[in-house]
């Protein structure tokens, strides 16, 4: 698996100015300085190019030369990444950047942090050489490296009710008779996935750790316009249901801009469309309170008609819900549906509570479970959002 981020190095113009107090003097242009940041790339097994984009803050005015090349560090060139000696870009007049690719070598060793050098440099001297210093984490063991730690159980059993469907995760690859892998960042029809996310969901977010527990990985990899990846995996067209209880057993990710969510939409979405179809979100938590899980109930006749309500549920002594296992659950009889945290409540609907709007609760619903980056709720990531990150589900259970 591969992590990588688009590299965006912007050389900036240099200036100095004086404050409104010293008379409001304007800036004084002395020609371009590449203006540089360090970045992190975690290594997979396989090599990926990322295009890496230089440039300057304001279009050139007449043609200039920037050259660039690889300087080894720890990371070796032709072992770790591939050999890139002086190279010239040259910028035209009106052109601001361009992109030039470099490759990150993949491999299944084992190995410690590294990093080379990308050096930035006029031939004619016409602006300040500058340097970044690029950090190869390697991820080989990320998986196996994950600490799989111990938390709330639940009953493989309740009065008066079979279990109907479950999935154990007592395997090495997603059972696709039972669940879809939901792929693409939602365009065409709805970019950003109607939130403004920034992730793109793909197959190899998904992973799987001692035959017992899904893992879904959400990470910093650039696939076309998105920076983040992640997995998105649901039910439909193959599990619905209607009526019931379900549990889910999971541990959930951490740090600002993360949205995890263990969730359903109702079957005729295709049909009534959202919200008309129906929400109901089991679990949702925003990363920058990782100690509060949410469940909400979304309807609506149409889009412009959205409604919505639910409630947060607060675990005490300052503990998250990445330090360890819990249970999270939905009682659904018809009209009455309530969701619920280690048994306790934590919101519940009923056709009373959506009207004048219908109550969409009465319908068969499939799963959605996956890990959202960025978005309209959690915000985006920030330089100390630490990734990768996991949801770690041991089992879904449906009782009826």
């Amino acid at each position: 698996m591969k992590k990588f981020l688009l590299l965006v190095l912007m050389p900036m113009f240099l200036w100095t100015c004086s404050s409104e107090d010293e008379g409001n003097t304007q800036p004084v242009l002395t020609g371009p300085e590449l203006n540089i940041i360090n970045y992190d790339i975690t290594e997979g097994t396989e090599a990926k190019v990322l295009n890496i984009r230089v440039g300057f803050k304001e279009a050139v005015t007449s043609t200039t030369v920037l050259t660039y090349e690889l300087v080894d560090g720890t990371a070796i060139a032709d072992e770790d990444f591939e050999a890139i000696s002086a190279t010239q870009l040259v910028f035209t007049e009106g052109e601001s950047n361009k992109d030039f690719p470099l490759t990150i070598l993949g491999d299944l060793l084992n190995e410690e942090t590294e990093s080379f050098q990308v050096r930035l440099f006029s031939s004619a001297g016409s602006f300040d050489e500058a340097n970044t210093t690029i950090t190869i984490f390697d991820d080989d063991n990320s998986i196996g490296d994950l600490v799989i730690p111990g938390g709330e159980t639940s009953p493989m059993s309740y009065p008066d009710m079979e279990l109907v469907w479950s999935d154990e995760f007592q395997t090495n690859e997603l059972n696709e008779s039972d669940w879809t892998f939901e792929i693409g960042n939602g365009c065409p029809n709805i970019c950003g996935w109607g939130n403004n996310e920034l992730e793109f969901y793909q197959r190899d977010n998904v992973s799987f750790r001692d035959n017992d527990y899904l893992i879904i990985e959400a990470r910093p990899e650039q696939v076309g316009s998105n920076q983040f990846t992640s997995s998105r995996i649901i039910t439909q067209d193959k599990v619905e249901v209607k009526y019931g209880r379900v549990d889910i057993r999971a541990v959930l990710p951490t740090g600002r801009g993360l949205w995890p969510a263990l969730w359903m939409l109702g079957a005729n979405i295709d049909q009534v469309g959202w919200p008309a179809c129906g929400e109901m979100d089991i679990m949702e938590l925003i990363g920058s309170d990782p100690g509060t899980v949410h469940g909400t109930f979304h309807y609506g006749n149409s889009f412009p008609e959205h409604m919505f309500e639910g409630s947060g549920s607060a675990l005490t002594n300052n503990e998250i819900f990445n330090d360890e296992f819990h249970i999270f659950s939905l009682v659904w009889e018809e009209d009455h549906v309530q969701v619920l945290r280690d048994n306790q409540l934590v919101h519940e609907i009923r056709p009373e509570n959506t009207e004048p709007q219908n109550y969409p609760f009465n319908e068969d619903f499939f799963f959605i479970f996956n890990v959202a980056v960025g978005g309209n709720w959690p915000g985006s990531p920030t330089s100390t959002t630490p990734f990768p990150q996991h949801m770690i589900v041991d089992y879904i259970r449906v009782f009826q």
